[in-house]
């Protein structure tokens, strides 16, 4: 089996869980606010990481001083994404989440092939445009008002590709469990300390009522899915591994509608198969 032939597999393992993300966050958010969730599901995935590294004896990896400029680097911008991603997920549904989360496609091809200096060929530009109009289908307000969720999820997308970079710089040093560790434990008192501050007081009752959710997002999301995640970015391209992303929104729309019972929206609908489309053309191979 090729490297890329497994990359493909990971991601495949990958998009079943991340599809579950946003349904298991909204639930969650709703009880105890979107950084204190954020905060909560990384403590159990730092746990999840120091079992791992205990195990594997991965501990020996961080006395390597090159690896810490891209360990940061990395550390810094996946942090600030998902404190986007939380804070969006608020105020719009998880539908919503997925399809414009898929948009990082579009911002991984701006950053690595047109302001990296490559030609852009007439499909790459079409699958562009398409995907830049599938988005703002998805973003029109029914009313005079952007719903400020989507434009929040939709800067994480831009920010996603940068985080990206850096992991798979990243990963030429270090395991992936012992990135998504650092990552991890740099993250958490920096995410608690903001939550203890800016939001109100969580109850026990609230915790225990979000804990299931939160376990499940710390294990399975922030723990088993980002070492596929971390697997797959260090066998497959950045870009064809975004375009993979295409199977989530679809999931997602699907288990929304079962669990939650999110009925998508016509707009939603109609939007995400420009999107998709983009995206297909996007990481389409050109002769």
């Amino acid at each position: 089996m090729t490297q890329e032939r497994e990359g493909e597999l990971y991601m495949l393992g990958l998009a079943l869980l991340e599809s579950w993300f946003p349904i298991l966050s909204i639930v969650a958010i709703k009880h105890i606010g979107p950084l204190h969730t954020y905060a909560f599901s990384l403590l159990v995935s730092l746990g999840f990481f120091i079992v791992i590294m205990r195990k594997k004896n991965l501990f020996r990896e961080l006395k390597n001083p090159k690896a810490y400029k891209d360990l940061l680097l990395t550390s810094f911008w996946i942090t600030i994404l998902f404190v986007f991603v939380f804070l969006g997920m608020q105020y719009t549904t998880a539908g919503n989440m997925a399809v414009i989360i898929f948009m990082q496609v579009l911002f991984s091809y701006l950053y690595f092939n047109v302001i990296g200096g490559e030609k852009m060929d007439k499909i790459h530009t079409i699958g562009a445009v398409i995907m830049g109009v599938g988005a703002i289908v998805i973003m029109m307000p029914e009313e005079l008002v952007i719903n400020r969720g989507d434009v929040l999820i939709l800067i994480g997308a831009a920010i996603a590709p940068i985080g990206n970079y850096y992991s798979k710089r990243t990963r030429t040093h270090c395991s992936s469990e012992t990135i998504l560790g650092f990552r991890t434990l740099i993250a958490l008192p920096v995410i608690g300390l903001f939550a203890w501050i800016i939001e109100p007081k969580v109850s026990y009752h609230d915790i225990t009522q979000a804990l299931p959710y939160v376990v499940l997002i710390g294990l399975l999301i922030f723990g088993l899915s980002k070492i596929l995640w971390m697997e797959a970015l260090h066998r497959v391209s950045i870009t064809k591994l975004s375009a993979m992303f295409a199977i989530i929104p679809m999931l997602t729309l699907f288990f929304a509608y079962s669990y939650l019972h999110e009925v998508p929206e016509f707009r939603q609908l109609l939007g995400v198969l420009p999107v998709l489309l983009g995206g297909y053309l996007l990481t389409r191979q050109i002769k």
